[in-house]
């Protein structure tokens, strides 16, 4: 039998945060080593064998380079990462062999299919501009999401953001040629969305090599 994977949760009470923790919980191969939120002592995340954080952007590199200083590998699906921050952790990484860090911008397996197909589409089809929309309190926009789709797709690709009441967390790519028009659409109507892509970040992390990796498109076939 393979050992148990201990996992611990930095942002563990809130919305994300709690169902990670019930869904880790669950899972026959994992078991939640510590939960840790706001004003809690981060040591007990000590002996984990990986740490996933859902904070805010002004929290995560603070909970970052402790971690990697600990020697920690982490799964980061705090919004707000941009290149400049990914190379700080980078920075971070190289004192730290061995250690990695898995950044996502989308963990639902729908929206990085979505970025896989869009990329493939750019191909043939090289008008392309981005549509993304989410809720009110989002604190990013463009959304990492929207980034990361328009630097796979290549070239300077518009992004329009949409924040409104009603949207939960959704992203259109259009992609325009001569008297056609191709549209991919994400909707993710529910957090249930992100659950399968954190666990299968947890469980498939000692594969990547070490250093700092961006999007869960890398534990894909």
């Amino acid at each position: 039998m393979a050992d148990m994977i201990k996992v611990g949760v930095l942002g563990a009470k809130g919305r994300m945060g709690t169902q990670i923790c019930a869904a880790v919980a669950g899972e026959p191969d994992m078991a939640l080593a510590a939960g840790v939120d706001a004003g809690d002592d981060r040591e007990a995340l000590a002996g984990c064998d990986v740490v996933v954080d859902f904070t805010h952007p002004g929290a995560v590199m603070d909970n970052l380079r402790w971690c990697i200083g600990q020697g920690l590998d982490t799964v980061v699906g705090t919004s707000g990462f941009d290149d400049a921050r990914a190379a700080q952790v980078a920075q971070w990484l190289a004192a730290a062999p061995g250690t990695r860090a898995l950044i996502v911008p989308n963990f639902s397996i729908g929206a990085v299919l979505m970025m896989r197909f869009a990329a493939d589409a750019a191909r043939y089809l090289e008008h392309a501009e981005i549509v993304e929309l989410h809720h009110p309190t989002k604190v990013d926009a463009p959304s990492g999401t929207a980034k990361l789709t328009a630097e796979r797709i290549g070239g300077d690709v518009p992004i329009h953001s949409v924040r409104l009441p009603g949207l939960n967390a959704h992203q259109e790519v259009l992609l325009g040629g001569p008297g056609q028009l191709l549209t991919i659409r994400h909707d993710a109507t529910s957090r249930e969305a992100y659950t399968p892509g954190v666990l299968l970040a947890l469980e498939k992390l000692p594969t990547l090599p070490p250093g700092v990796t961006v999007g869960l498109d890398a534990l894909l076939p």
